[in-house]
């Protein structure tokens, strides 16, 4: 189980890092991909900008919490971190999305999170 764990949390935190990176550096498929498509040179442009330092920065932290501060810390992350994709849930859902996206995407994402720190707290 251990390594099962170790290996989900990495996975999770470096596709949260490939996140980052599409946001910054493909805008408008990222967008498109979130589920609420977006224009990166209008009003759009800065947002996607934030999105991407905020997914790239918390799939950093998650690898520096695992690597240097241990599964119980980054179980307790893990379990804050999945606020996240819940809420990304409502957003699409508030903001014409489809719920495909919204629980397929999104709220899958979270369980998938919750069930990572599940097994981070069993280690």
């Amino acid at each position: 189980m251990t390594i099962t764990a170790y290996t989900l949390a990495v996975v999770l935190n470096v596709f949260c890092l490939f996140l980052g990176y599409r946001f910054l550096f493909q805008p408008g498929p990222a967008a498109a991909g979130y589920g609420v498509p977006a224009d990166p040179g209008g009003d759009a442009g800065a947002y996607l900008t934030i999105k991407g330092l905020r997914d790239g920065a918390l799939g950093l932290v998650g690898l520096v919490l695992l690597a240097f501060a241990g599964a119980g810390a980054e179980a307790w992350f893990m379990l804050a971190v999945a606020l996240i994709p819940l809420g990304d849930t409502v957003i699409v859902l508030r903001h014409g999305g489809t719920k495909a996206v919204a629980f397929g995407i999104h709220f899958a994402t979270a369980v998938v999170i919750l069930i990572s720190a599940g097994l981070l707290f069993a280690v």
